[in-house]
């Protein structure tokens, strides 16, 4: 009997182990990119804040190993600031994310900062356009489709961008407010919007998405409680592929 029981037990250990294997190799696991491909989008120039800002994250990109070639601006406007900036048309940006192509072992980063409009999405002010979330999830599962995939956008009411169908298991999505709430910092005597100010600051040293998030929404949150502002409250989606995803490019 005792030798049954013992028979028994290794039966269940062994059982037990089999499952904890096939658990380990069905959960997603975070997605890794060699070949990162970006999309950085100023969707405004009544302020100075959204060409600061996708000059800077240029900056960063390259920093960090990308291709000046891999990296496509738009803007709403040519001049000083955006000699290489394609103009940022809806059909242009939402184009040049399906373009992207990715494959395997390739990643996309997209960068959009621009006023927000309350369930309208974020302006493109070149021809008086809105990009809607379903607009970019649309562009995005053609041009990104299964690649890990981190898109970021800055502005007022952009946490409707943070949900379906936005997110998806290959993505990370971070937003400057929640989709009911304004987000601060679109001055002519500012260099960055509040939230594109935590951002780049985040990015400094943050080892993971989730990480520059918490970091961001905190920095935020400290500012707009100096200034006494109504909270904009940032949001995120993190895909179960890359819920871990490092900053890593």
């Amino acid at each position: 009997m005792a030798s049954e029981s013992a028979l028994m037990r290794q039966r269940l250990i062994t059982l037990f182990g089999a499952v904890l294997i096939l658990l380990a190799i069905a959960m997603p696991r975070a997605a890794e990119a060699e070949h990162w491909r970006a999309v950085l989008v100023a969707g405004d120039t009544a302020q100075p804040v959204f060409d600061n800002a996708i000059r800077a994250v240029t900056a960063w990109l390259v920093e960090h190993g990308v291709a000046e070639a891999d990296i496509h601006r738009l803007a709403a406007s040519a001049g000083p600031r955006n000699r290489t900036a394609a103009p940022a048309t809806l059909r242009r940006v939402l184009g040049q994310i399906v373009a992207l192509q990715s494959g395997p072992g390739d990643g996309c980063f997209v960068f959009i900062t621009s006023h927000g409009g309350r369930g309208l999405g974020i302006y493109l002010s070149r021809q008086d356009e809105m990009l809607t979330p379903q607009a970019l999830a649309r562009a995005l599962g053609q041009g990104c489709a299964g690649v890990p995939t981190v898109v970021i956008v800055s502005g007022c009411y952009s946490g409707s961008f943070a949900q379906p169908p936005m997110a998806a298991p290959n993505r990370v999505v971070l937003t400057a407010a929640r989709a009911d709430r304004s987000s601060f910092g679109c001055a002519a005597d500012r260099t960055y919007t509040d939230y594109d100010a935590c951002l780049l600051g985040s990015l400094a040293h943050a080892t993971n998405w989730e990480a520059v998030f918490a970091e961001t929404r905190d920095c935020v949150s400290r500012r707009e409680h100096q200034l006494g502002e109504i909270p904009s409250l940032p949001q995120a989606a993190f895909g179960s592929a890359v819920r871990n995803l490092a900053v890593r490019f």
